[in-house]
């Protein structure tokens, strides 16, 4: 097919990857408005699974013609005018380049088989067609966000899966705990989407467009200029950049606004599954690699973003340590494997986040996908995993799957999670980012991911242990039930299992020989910045270097899973003892360094405190309806005295009158006299 033609309907073809998952939106919404209880399972299936695998579809087409165009090639739709007032104006446009693309196979597909894998989980649900009209319009608003061609419209992509989060998380709102999960994720990416406001405004007054081609343009052109650029003598690039990742840190969940994400393991599985794994929480990774041409600029910026990721990644990763909820061990690596995203972003290395971001995808939805087959196995009245055991006995394919999950994300070759994985612990620790790589601060960055390598293969280790390997510990009726998940949801998990074994072989690099094709395919998306000399002298070559920070992060992985295989399976016993031994640290852990009461007490209480007897009870009751009842009492008081003089009684009436006339003529009488005088 010729250039030209294949560059022309892939543009008109854009719109379509969202039209799609709006359209199963609109007809599973409407059916279950109009027939709540009488629209047909079937067709809700049939509905948001093939709308999603339309877009997957039209998505492969984008992938397909970006290979067949020139490197640098993208293709754009401007849809219709949307914001116009005096010089500024903002068009419904989309691009799909080699990151959007990237972006959006992994939405839909791993999408794809979440909505797949819950027509068996959400079987039995009353509220089925409710739950996939939302599921639906989450994946509209991901790729919103994500097909955007200008930050103003991403914001409403960004916005959408936070209102979609709130609706899932708190699908189930006729329990107060998950309804408040939902208000919780909702109120804390509120915070998170002050500061990215701040940084849509501070973008628009330096650069006086919002469009990502504009943007990058003109910084490409006058890049001292904008390296120069300053308010109240701060980096304008700074600014930008802080500002963005506060919003980031929200939806992805960093440090401090990390705590809504564990309390959404109270929405249904295949939610968390879809959260975690291709939706909300990867858009503040994707939103740094879109914005990379901003970032290259400022050094400091990169650098907040790499030391918060670590520092995630390290704390979340040492929480899930204790845990013992099923899906909140798994919720606490989602936020530790977003750490390391994070990391290889304030590294400069773009592209290895998004490896990560891809690769990570896989092996986390399957991991989610196969706590809830554990779940559906346990008939949803169980999920803490001291009380389950030896299901690798009752639930074998799901057991399988999941293994190929639990090797992946420890990042034990050649699984996907051991690709991208080292080469962000290689990325950090030859930096990009010369402001870390000045002050030493790579190297500190690249032994806190080893560590959090480590802490991971013993926590997911121990969760392996707990619910498949060791011993049983349900009752001998629960254990008569127990029995593997339907084919709509194992046929996902082995899908996702291929995946996880597979996808990193997109990333294998020069070490061994090839190009490595997921970050030379990236290279026309992402701004790029040259990596810091590392220091090589005691390994001879670069070469040498990175294969010795690559055994190193291997063995940090197999200590972490010899030592957890010892103390939970060999030696059960030991665990115990280590758990009284260090039982502050332990209790530390357990309560998730007590971050939440910490907020309760120092900002929710208080807040809640000041609204009511400040504004509720003092504004609100005191003044405003004080003020209002005060007038309402007037106006009655006015009433009742009007009232007496409307009495009906004729010679009332005539006697005012006659007092009205003898008043006027006393009246004139007066200024007549005075006049004269």
């Amino acid at each position: 097919m010729p250039e030209v033609a294949v560059k022309s309907l892939a543009q008109n073809w854009i719109l379509w990857i969202l039209i799609l998952p709006l359209l199963g939106f609109g007809i599973n919404g409407l059916g279950a408005l109009v027939f709540p209880q009488k629209y047909p399972r079937t067709l809700s299936n049939i509905v948001s699974c093939l709308v999603i695998f339309g877009s997957f579809l039209v998505t492969a087409f984008g992938l397909w013609a970006l290979t067949r165009s020139p490197e640098d090639a993208y293709f754009t739709q401007q849809v219709f005018s949307w914001i116009s007032v005096g010089n500024f104006s903002v068009n419904f446009g989309l691009m799909f380049d080699h990151l959007s693309a990237i972006m959006c196979l992994t939405v839909t597909l791993v999408g794809l088989l979440i909505h797949i894998y819950a027509t068996g989980y959400m079987g039995h649900d009353p509220a089925y067609a409710r739950f996939f009209t939302y599921m639906n319009l989450f994946m509209f608003m991901m790729l919103t966000l994500v097909l955007a061609d200008n930050i103003v419209l991403m914001f409403v992509g960004w916005e959408g899966v936070g209102l979609c989060s709130y609706l899932l998380i708190g699908f189930w709102y006729e329990d107060w705990d998950k309804a408040k999960a939902g208000l919780k994720a909702f109120v804390v990416n509120r915070i998170g989407d002050f500061g990215f406001l701040l940084g849509i405004f501070t973008l628009f007054w330096a650069l006086g467009t919002v469009d990502f081609a504009g943007m990058r343009n003109y910084i490409s052109g006058h890049p001292l200029e904008f390296s120069g650029l300053t308010l109240y003598g701060v980096k304008v690039a700074t600014l930008i950049g802080i500002f963005l990742f506060i919003g980031a840190t929200g939806k992805s969940a960093q440090l401090p606004l990390y705590v809504w994400l564990p309390d959404a393991m109270a929405g249904p599985t295949p939610v968390s599954a879809l959260i975690h794994a291709a939706t909300m929480v990867t858009a503040g990774v994707y939103m740094i690699g879109r914005m990379s041409f901003v970032y290259v600029h400022s050094p400091f910026a990169l650098a907040v973003v790499a030391c918060v990721g670590a520092a995630t990644a390290l704390f979340a990763g040492t929480i899930g340590l204790t845990q013992t909820d099923i899906k909140r061990v798994l919720a606490y690596s989602t936020v530790s494997q977003l750490g390391y995203m994070f990391m290889a972003m304030g590294s400069a290395a773009f592209a290895a986040g998004i490896f990560h971001l891809f690769t990570h995808a896989f092996f986390k939805a399957l991991l989610f996908l196969g706590a809830g087959s554990v779940i559906v196995a346990f008939h949803h009245q169980e999920q803490d995993i001291t009380r389950m055991g030896n299901l690798s006995k009752y639930l074998p394919w799901t057991h399988r799957t999941v293994l190929i999950a639990f090797l992946a994300i420890i990042g034990l070759p050649p699984l996907a999670g051991f690709w991208s994985k080292d080469e962000i612990l290689f990325r950090a620790f030859a930096s990009g980012n010369e402001l870390l790589a000045q002050y030493r601060l790579n190297y500190a960055l690249w032994a806190v991911g080893v560590t959090t390598a480590l802490v991971t293969a013993i926590y997911m280790t121990r969760w392996m242990i707990l619910v498949f390997w060791g011993g049983p510990r349900m009752d001998e009726e629960t254990k008569h039930h127990l029995s593997e998940s339907p084919q709509s949801m194992i046929i996902p998990l082995m899908i996702l299992a291929l995946g996880s074994a597979l996808v990193g072989f997109l990333g294998v690099g020069p070490l061994f020989g090839v190009t490595n094709w997921f970050e030379h395919f990236l290279e026309p998306a992402l701004a790029q910045a040259l990596p810091a000399e590392p220091k090589i002298a005691l390994f001879g070559s670069e070469r040498m270097l990175e294969v010795t920070l690559l055994i190193v992060s291997v063995l940090a992985a197999i200590t972490g899973l010899l030592f957890a295989y010892g103390i939970y399976l060999e030696k059960p016993g030991l665990a115990d003892k280590l758990k009284e031994k260090f039982k502050a640290l332990y209790l530390l852990s357990y309560n998730k360094y007590y971050v939440d009461e910490i907020y309760d007490r120092t900002v929710v209480n208080p807040l809640l405190k000041t609204s009511y007897y400040l504004l509720f009870r003092f504004v609100d009751v005191a003044i405003i309806d004080g003020f209002m009842n005060g007038l309402a009492k007037l106006t009655q008081l006015l009433g009742r005295v009007l009232r007496r003089a409307q009495n009906g009684v004729v010679q009332t009436y005539l006697f005012v009158f006659v007092l009205g006339i003898i008043a006027a003529f006393v009246i004139l009488i007066y200024y007549l006299f005075r006049s004269q005088a």
